[in-house]
């Protein structure tokens, strides 16, 4: 099993920033964390989850249209984590955040219990 920890959402007003943490433990060794791919994604009440941002092994990366210029996605092997800092942050940006990964020919991916952000206007 592996298990995702995330942190660092609350309650920001327009404009602010927050930076989530997202740190993988378990089942998954720190070669594993290095080749998978990591998420972030979100879900607004009455929505679906969507797709925030990726990031891959070779640090490719990969952003929802409506955060493009306002998020980023770094992440550190070293710590088996990643991160989604975000800027500018808008109402809209409110929902509960989560954290995937997904370790290669595992055949399965993982989820974090999810963390709230809310954005005052």
């Amino acid at each position: 099993q592996v298990q995702l920890v995330e942190s660092g959402g609350g309650l920001v007003q327009a404009g602010g920033s927050l930076r989530l943490s997202c740190a993988a433990s378990g089942s998954i060794s720190g070669s594993i964390f290095r080749l998978s791919a990591m998420g972030w994604y979100r879900q607004a009440p009455g929505k679906q989850r969507e797709l925030v941002a990726v990031i891959g092994s070779d640090g490719s990366t990969n952003y929802a249209d409506s955060v493009k210029g306002r998020f980023t996605i770094p992440r550190d092997n070293a710590k088996n984590a990643v991160y989604l800092q975000m800027n500018s942050l808008k109402p809209e940006d409110t929902a509960v955040y989560y954290c995937n990964i997904k370790p290669p020919r595992w055949g399965t991916d993982y989820w974090g219990q999810g963390t709230q952000v809310t954005v005052s206007s």
